[in-house]
């Protein structure tokens, strides 16, 4: 009975913990230009996306966003070996060239890239949900100048390859349900992020032990009835 309940605070810290974070959006990998951008629902609401990047590849985000609004984003990186130098640009624009009008008038207003610009590997940050820690690189902290669709592209102009986290705004909006859906998937997504499948064997482990744990008692209390 006590590695039952053992278990089961396990699982509670996991799901409470995240509360302080970003919402995880999940992703199959397939926004690789301007018409498979991936959506983000709200640039209000604090988002993270995790990230594998290839050699010469570039990822797309979209967002609606209006006039005047306050956008901010960041990009950190897993402290994993071999990604010390890894600094992904992170580049905003407005959709004229998607739509083919070109850049604006004021190009600054249609295309703004925001390069990594401090001291390798970076400052350390841990982040307790997802037990890892971040070299922190570009913060990106504007004002919307217009009505409209954003994107952001993430590319590599030293065509290395490696990981990221981009985060998206500064809300955060946790529901009740979030606690036992999109939370416990961003652990076991985390951790596959960062490599860690010792952890991600421990935490099937709870998930799997928890249910037959409380079906063998429950097959116990029955037979002792008898």
């Amino acid at each position: 009975m006590k590695k039952l309940f053992l278990l089961v605070f396990v699982m509670m810290l996991i799901s409470i913990s995240p509360a302080y974070g970003h919402k995880l959006i999940s992703h199959d990998d397939s926004h690789r230009d301007f018409d498979s951008a991936l959506v983000i629902p709200d640039h209000k609401i604090s988002w993270a996306i995790y990230e594998n990047l290839g050699v010469e590849e570039s990822k797309f985000y979209t967002f609606d966003a209006k006039k005047g609004d306050s956008f901010y984003a960041s990009i950190v990186i897993p402290n994993l070996e071999g990604l010390e130098k890894y600094s992904p640009s992170l580049i905003l624009m407005n959709d004229d060239l998607y739509k083919g009008d070109g850049p604006s008038a004021n190009i600054e207003s249609s295309v703004q890239k925001f390069l990594y610009e401090g001291d390798y590997p970076g400052n350390e940050f841990y982040e307790p949900f997802g037990q890892v820690t971040y070299w922190e690189r570009q913060e990106v902290n504007t004002i919307i100048p217009e009505d409209g669709q954003y994107f952001i592209l993430v590319l590599d102009e030293k065509n290395q390859s490696g990981k990221y986290s981009l985060a998206i705004g500064t809300i955060e909006d946790f529901s009740g349900a979030d606690f036992f859906t999109i939370l416990p998937k961003a652990w076991f997504d985390t951790r596959i992020f960062v490599n860690d499948y010792a952890g991600l064997a421990i935490g099937i482990s709870i998930l799997v032990g928890i249910p037959v744990m409380l079906s063998l008692i429950i097959l116990r209390n029955k037979i002792f009835r008898r």
